[in-house]
């Protein structure tokens, strides 16, 4: 009967483009900016990733829900995305460690989704025709009502999101004994990035991402943190002016993601959106500074300005993304900074990138004995 009765639903696409399947679950209507993500495994951390908020996901793994969830794997206190598109839902789940299924895991966090879509030629379409605004529904005799509230959506394109997601008070991570204190700006932080912090002796405090630099440094903190977090970068210019701080007083500042665009952006760099961004865990990256490749987890729909990196006397290209030569990691020259624009903390069976948290902890340490 739970496949019998499922209700018939819609994706209409920005251009006015269709696809068809039907609901999982509960009935009702999304909307956000449409976009994919290749990877095998991890749906529970996407779904539940800061970075993705507002977006609506479409998995390109053929089967979603096989494996259940549970309770451990999630990367924030709830579901992020607006809205799931998957092709082949599993209502059953097998694994030893499972805490439920998914489908209950969608009704608990009242998550829509529909399944039965033709994934592979909605991803086509959109890796031609790039990432838009879309609206997933059932309510599929009411089109050009949905049409209508799609147009007012507004565009990722100067979108500021970090303040939906970022804490509202202050909160800390970790043994208070720890030999480090690191103060991070939370514009959309990954549970798992702390938890790396932590792992190699940081006591980190997260603060609201509109909090000054006089608030961060009156912790007394060893370093600084840009996190992940959705959305356009340009728009949020107190957390910029917060980057360009630290940097002046040339502290240890790492950033991952629109953690590295602000960073960029501090420097005078631009950033743009593009075609359809990087969502996966296998995206390859070249270290230009060892010749290393790294296989690694990325999500983000905005991109620094290349050509204003190599043209800029003060930041270095430390990383390139392998499949487009995007940039994907700088340095700032005479500057205890760096940042980059992938997940080291995801680790999707690599582990190739969590190096760079033992970098952060070093140019920490190496500052700290400088100050003592």
């Amino acid at each position: 009967m739970k496949y019998q009765s499922r209700k018939k639903a819609v994706i209409i696409l920005a251009d006015g483009t269709i696809f068809y399947g039907k609901a999982v679950g509960k009935e009702g209507t999304a909307f956000g900016e449409v976009c994919f993500n290749t990877g095998m495994t991890g749906y529970q951390e996407i779904f539940t990733d800061p970075s993705y908020f507002g977006q609506i996901m479409v998995t390109t793994n053929a089967h979603i829900g096989n494996y259940g969830v549970n309770d451990e794997e999630v990367e924030s206190d709830s579901v992020k995305i607006a809205g799931l598109v998957c092709k082949n839902f599993s209502y059953e789940f097998s694994r030893v460690n499972a805490s439920g299924s998914l489908e209950n895991f969608l009704k608990e966090n009242k998550l829509f989704a529909i399944s039965d879509v033709d994934t592979r030629a909605l991803v086509s379409y959109i890796r031609d025709n790039g990432a838009m605004n879309a609206v997933i529904s059932t309510e599929i005799d009411r089109m050009d009502e949905l049409r209508a509230k799609l147009a007012e959506v507004p565009d990722m394109k100067g979108l500021e999101l970090a303040s939906k997601v970022s804490v509202k008070e202050p909160y800390f991570y970790g043994d208070p004994g720890a030999t480090y204190k690191i103060a991070a700006l939370d514009l959309g932080i990954k549970k798992n990035i702390l938890r790396n912090l932590a792992a190699r002796g940081a006591y980190v405090k997260v603060f609201p991402y509109d909090t000054t630099f006089e608030e961060l440094q009156a912790w007394g903190p060893d370093g600084y943190f840009l996190s992940n977090g959705p959305g356009d970068p340009e728009p949020l210019e107190g957390v910029i002016a917060v980057a360009k701080r630290i940097i002046e007083e040339n502290l240890p500042l790492f950033g991952i993601c629109l953690g590295h665009q602000i960073i960029a952006l501090s420097r005078g760099i631009s950033t743009y959106k593009m075609h359809h961004g990087h969502r996966g865990i296998n995206h390859p990256v070249k270290n230009l500074l060892t010749g290393e490749g790294e296989i690694t987890s990325q999500n983000h729909g905005f991109a620094v300005n290349r050509e204003e990196v190599e043209k800029h006397p003060d930041v270095e290209i430390t990383h390139l993304h392998l499949n487009d030569n995007t940039v994907a990691g700088i340095r700032l020259k005479n500057r205890n900074c760096f940042s980059v624009q992938y997940h080291p903390e995801a680790s999707p069976g690599p582990h190739d990138a969590s190096y760079l948290f033992d970098q952060f902890m070093e140019m920490v340490a190496d500052k700290s004995a400088v100050n003592s």
